[in-house]
């Protein structure tokens, strides 16, 4: 043989092995989530050993970058190729979700990744962050076209309508991973896309007015609180006091590190005691996430407390204020449940049940707002209750991980504010 033919051979061995291993790293990061997956993992994987894993990807954040590349280079390849091919002023955002979907792997790694990489100590951040700014790019140019041809309504705002379409597709794609029976990415785009024709605010012209008696006893949203038991038992003052300490250390640590890359020696060590002193409250890493989730829920209840609003769609307009309160007040409570609700996407993760269980309740409670609304005159005919709910709870998710990645350009209660709106405006057009 030839040395220019042991060469080629040679090359041709190495690529193989790297495909090997990149497609090995993928099954591996969509099964149990980037996390929780070690470079042994893959190496086992992929049939090769680790220090010959070693000899293609220095570390697993370069084996992430790998993964992440192959699939935006194929998906942008397919979006160059849909918009050539679509008529003038056509929408092609279901069709892009509907590639997305048929794409293996591809809806779960990147439904992990959105809330995964908002801290910016991961390995992804900023290559999520460039995502963000290309695909606001792409869009903006498909939405303004199609707001030339009149597909999209002129009186609609091209730019923040970009903004939350993209909101609401992230965020369905991470609720459809919970809840796939009840959550069809491409069906609500395509019925999202179809409101776009309607002026914002649009009411059916036959529809009666709204009503002047409010709605009578709203909804109780009853978060999914984990078990009080996981909170630790009660005890002396001074163990209550070392309790609540932990669960914050440990709740702003799975907020930057998420819970799979975040050890109890590493809680230990910032709340400032053994690993025998956390184990001693917390007997297992799975109770104190528990505690933490839990934490999360109460510290919510509690800025929700107050006299309820009346009506459902005064119920329903409030909602921005709470968004703001957040992320001025409480911005740690948004950075842990967008890492935490992402990384439990896979389902053997010990947090997976519990935000199945809230998002189905989540969407269960708007529902109900919204048919109020609608009952009352204040929601308009057209509008489905149902998915209203799911584009909203979706939307809002979305919203937050755009803020988590660029704090200054993103104001989630201006966004919310503007999409209740065109959903429930407060006079008639």
């Amino acid at each position: 043989m030839t040395t220019e033919a042991m060469t080629g051979s040679r090359q041709a061995r190495t690529a193989a092995t790297r495909t090997r291993i990149v497609d090995a790293a993928r099954a591996l990061f969509v099964a149990h989530g980037y996390r929780s997956t070690s470079l042994r993992d893959i190496a086992a994987a992929a049939s090769v050993s680790h220090p010959g894993l070693l000899g293609h990807f220095a570390s697993k954040d370069d084996l992430l970058a790998e993964v992440v590349a192959c699939f935006e280079s194929d998906n942008e390849r397919s979006f160059d190729l849909l918009v050539a091919a679509a008529e003038s002023g056509e929408l092609i955002f279901a069709d892009v979700a509907r590639r997305n979907a048929g794409t293996p792997g591809y809806l779960e790694l990147f439904a992990a990744l959105t809330g995964e990489a908002s801290a910016p100590e991961h390995p992804a951040h900023e290559r999520m962050r460039d995502r963000y700014e290309r695909l606001r790019g792409l869009s903006t140019e498909v939405m303004s076209d199609a707001a030339l041809h009149g597909t999209i309504d002129p009186d609609r705002a091209v730019a923040e309508e970009t903004t939350r379409h993209m909101a609401g597709w992230d965020g369905l794609q991470l609720v459809s991973q919970y809840l796939p029976a009840r959550v069809d990415v491409v069906r609500m785009l395509e019925e999202r896309e179809s409101l776009w024709a309607l002026p914002p605010g649009w009411r059916e012209p036959d529809q009666p007015a709204p009503t002047t008696m409010p709605s009578g006893p709203l909804p109780s949203l009853q978060v999914p609180l984990v078990d009080s038991d996981a909170a630790g038992a009660p005890g002396y003052a001074s163990g209550r006091r070392r309790r609540t300490q932990i669960v914050a250390d440990a709740m702003r640590l799975f907020s930057r590190g998420g819970y799979g890359d975040t050890s109890l020696s590493d809680i230990a060590k910032a709340v400032g005691v053994s690993k025998s002193t956390l184990l001693h409250h917390y007997p297992s890493k799975e109770l104190l996430l528990r505690a933490v989730l839990a934490e999360r829920d109460r510290a919510i209840q509690d800025g929700a407390d107050g006299a309820p609003p009346e009506r459902a769609s005064d119920a329903l307009r409030v909602l921005p204020e709470g968004a703001t309160v957040s992320a001025l007040d409480e911005p740690g409570l948004i950075e842990v449940y967008a890492v935490l609700s992402c990384e439990a996407v896979p389902s053997a993760h010990p947090a997976h049940d519990y935000f199945a269980e809230r998002f189905e309740r989540a969407i269960d409670y708007f529902a109900e707002l919204f048919r109020l609304a609608q009952r009352d005159g204040d929601l308009s005919a057209h509008r489905d209750p149902e998915h209203e709910a799911i584009w909203l709870i979706a939307m809002w998710d979305g919203l937050q991980y755009q803020w988590l990645y660029d704090r200054e350009a993103v104001d989630v209660a201006s966004h919310l504010r503007a999409h209740l709106a065109d959903l429930l405006p407060s006079a008639r057009a």
